[in-house]
């Protein structure tokens, strides 16, 4: 029952991600995806924990897929972030 409870919740906050990301204008986007990137940031020193505790397979397993995600979309995020930043400056020549 337990599990059934944390699958609802799962579900319910994919689609309200979905939904609040979706409505974002282009001019917040920079902004937000600065803090997307901190946000990540913690989320790998968290996933980094949860790889070194050696509790069992699953949770170090799970552990080393947090931290490649969220390195993942640090990494995604500083790219476009940069390349929007890129945007406005003047151009040479």
């Amino acid at each position: 029952m337990e599990l059934v409870l944390l699958l609802t919740i799962f579900i319910l906050a994919i689609f309200v991600g979905f939904e609040i990301i979706t409505k974002v204008p282009p001019t917040l986007h920079t902004p937000l995806m600065s803090g997307s990137n901190a946000i990540s940031g913690i989320s790998i020193i968290g996933a980094l924990l949860a790889a070194g505790s050696q509790h069992n397979q699953v949770t170090t397993l799970l552990g080393f897929l947090a931290v490649f995600f969220a390195t993942l979309n640090v990494v995604g995020g500083f790219m476009v972030t940069n390349r929007m930043l890129e945007m406005f400056k003047k151009k040479k020549g």
